[in-house]
C-alpha cells in the first residue's frame, strides 16, 4: 500500500472522495455530506475542500505519502479538493481526468405514421 489512488467524483450536488489501491479496494471515503454540509451547500468548493481535508488527515494517520489522483465529474469542487492534497504535503505522481465524454448522436425519430 505504497502508492494509492484518490478518486474524486465531483457532481453539481456533492463531492465524493475515495482512497483505494490499484486493484480497487476502498480503504477510506469522505464526502461533503459526511462533513456536515446539507442541501445546496454540498456542491460548493468549500465543502469539497473540507471533505478532502478530512480524508487527507486520515490518510496521513495511515502513513501514506505518495498518491495518484483520478478526477471525475464537472462540479465546482474539483480543483479545491485537488488543491488540498498538494497543500497537505502529499507527493502527487499523476492527476488523471476520467470524466466520461459523450460520443455519437441521438437516435433519429421514427417516421410519422398518418
Amino acid at each position: 500500500l505504497l502508492i494509492v489512488i484518490i478518486n474524486i467524483l465531483s457532481t453539481y450536488n456533492n463531492t465524493l472522495i475515495r482512497l483505494s489501491d490499484e486493484v480497487g479496494d476502498v480503504y477510506l471515503t469522505a464526502s461533503a455530506g459526511r462533513s456536515g454540509f446539507s442541501g445546496s451547500k454540498k456542491g460548493t468548493p468549500y465543502a469539497a475542500s473540507r471533505a478532502a481535508e478530512h480524508l487527507a488527515d486520515q490518510a496521513r494517520e495511515m502513513g501514506l505519502q505518495e498518491v495518484r489522483i483520478r478526477v471525475r465529474g464537472v462540479g465546482s469542487g474539483r480543483e479545491s479538493a485537488l488543491r488540498v492534497f498538494g497543500q497537505k504535503g502529499f507527493i502527487i505522481h499523476s492527476i488523471k481526468d476520467a470524466t466520461p465524454i459523450a460520443h455519437g448522436f441521438l437516435k433519429p425519430t421514427k417516421p410519422r405514421r398518418v
